[in-house]
């Protein structure tokens, strides 16, 4: 009898395991499914599957453009719904706050969350935030973590004080917009006016303002410097926003962080803006920096992420869908643009529009390259930039690829000395292109191009007579245009 319930109970714990391992094989193969779907979804929307990471932006995210955290595409559900955010303290209402501390140590907890419709005024804060996380992407486009958050259709104005963010993922102050970083889409109103504090990060991932998913932002006289890896002290993600900056300083040591990075509208005046081993500026995709009167200077040493190329402005497209693609533009008047290292400018994987009046541009490496317009660590779209110069003076070797294009145009008294070439090689050396592309240049009546080396154009506008040859020779589509 023992040996017969024996068997018994052999069998059916055998029963038992084969219908286990069944189930566990069949949810197995619907979670592959649907990370299968998700990522013809992201394709779908982003017209081709990612291809690389941003240089500056979280670099060890999602390589190859897999989903974030959340749901497929990187949304967590409708506008951040899947996130439970908790904080230190918490204002749900109309409320003013003055002299107060905000302290958190807790992974994922804010120091200060501003969730309301209302007004809501804090006056000389001192925010202090620890506690690192792990919420990669949630920290990114929708908050988390962030020492300061203001979200839920806020108008928060925050003065003097200061917050110290010493986290991974911990964002200074943090303004999310609502939209679930939808890239085009509008935010909830959300809108932070931010000015005189001081901004001090040290963690990776944390920049200092930070503006996603439609946000507002504007900043002035603030003083902000970051440390860590991907902590731009001028950042913003996913959905993107507008952001304006007036006066003040913005310093950044980490890899991978420039001073300003752009996936939004951001306008700059009156600023100090210096990048200690990063780009200074970067623009992804179609979205937009411009800079007023201001002193920016940048030592680029180190190539991050699918970099390959070291440069002061980088304008790119990186196809992980952190912003649509379309044309990116640059523009800059007055103040000073110094860069210690590598090209001054560099385009890559976009359409790029650089406008320049007025601007002091100091060059200080040796190969005196101002731009570069070729393929890099990127694919999926053309390399394409037009340079349009007013009364602006430009020096350097301008370098296009075999596989891009170029339009420089130059008016109101501007004049460029330098060279127009096809043979780039990257920063270790490479070579990336033996052959010119396609270059057309337009001259006004008031403007030279004093050449330092022979140079090569696909198209010529303008009267040859200012063109000051020195002793070497423009080729257009092959012929000798003038040796005068």
């Amino acid at each position: 009898m023992k040996r017969t319930v024996s068997v018994l109970l052999a069998g059916l714990l055998m029963v038992m395991w084969l219908t286990a391992c069944e189930s566990k094989n069949s949810s197995a193969d619907s979670e592959e499914s649907a990370s299968e779907n998700a990522g013809s979804v992201q394709e779908s929307e982003n017209g081709g599957a990612p291809e690389g990471n941003p240089p500056g932006e979280h670099p060890g995210d999602f390589p190859g453009g897999n989903p974030p955290d959340g749901m497929p595409g990187g949304q967590p559900g409708s506008g951040g719904a899947d996130i439970v955010y908790t904080a230190a303290v918490e204002i749900l209402s109309a409320d003013s706050q003055d002299g107060q501390i905000y302290e958190s140590s807790e992974a994922d907890q804010s120091a200060l969350l501003i969730s309301t419709a209302d007004d809501v005024f804090i006056s000389n804060p001192t925010v202090n935030k620890s506690g690192d996380s792990d919420g990669g992407d949630n920290c990114n486009f929708y908050g988390l973590n962030a020492a300061v958050l203001v979200k839920d259709g806020s108008a928060a104005t925050i003065s003097g004080g200061a917050v110290m963010s010493d986290a991974s993922g911990a964002n200074g102050v943090f303004c999310y917009g609502g939209n679930g970083g939808q890239n085009g889409a509008s935010g909830d109103g959300t809108a932070l006016t931010i000015h005189d504090t001081v901004i001090t990060t040290t963690g990776d991932g944390s920049g200092g303002i930070m503006t996603t998913g439609g946000g507002v932002t504007n900043a002035k006289n603030l003083t902000v410097i970051t440390s860590g890896q991907s902590s731009a002290p001028i950042r913003t993600d996913r959905g993107g926003g507008i952001v304006t900056v007036d006066g003040g300083s913005y310093t950044s040591n980490g890899l991978g962080s420039p001073a300003v990075y752009s996936t939004a509208d951001i306008t700059v005046s009156n600023a100090a803006l210096t990048s200690n081993l990063s780009e200074g500026v970067c623009i992804e995709g179609k979205n937009s920096i411009t800079l007023r009167d201001c002193e920016l200077t940048a030592d680029n040493t180190r190539c991050n992420g699918n970099a390959t190329f070291l440069d002061s402005i980088m304008i790119y497209q990186s196809m992980s869908g952190d912003a649509d693609s379309g044309t990116s533009v640059f523009t800059m008047t007055g103040g000073t643009l110094t860069s210690k290292n590598g090209h001054v400018f560099h385009v890559t994987n976009t359409n790029a529009v650089i406008a320049l009046k007025g601007v002091k541009i100091i060059n200080e490496d040796s190969e005196n390259i101002l731009l570069s317009v070729c393929s890099d660590g990127w694919s999926g779209a053309d390399n394409i930039a037009t340079v349009n110069a007013s009364g602006q003076t430009l020096h350097g070797a301008v370098l296009v690829g075999e596989d891009s294009t170029l339009t420089l145009n130059l008016s109101d008294g501007s004049s460029f000395t330098g060279c127009i070439d096809g043979n780039i090689a990257n920063a270790v050396g490479t070579a990336v292109s033996t052959n010119t592309g396609a270059v057309s240049v337009t001259l006004d009546s008031s403007s030279t191009w004093t050449l330092t080396a022979d140079s090569y154009v696909t198209e010529f506008h303008g009267d040859a007579s200012n063109i000051i040859s020195d002793g070497h020779t423009l080729y257009v589509n092959g012929s000798a245009l003038s040796e005068s």
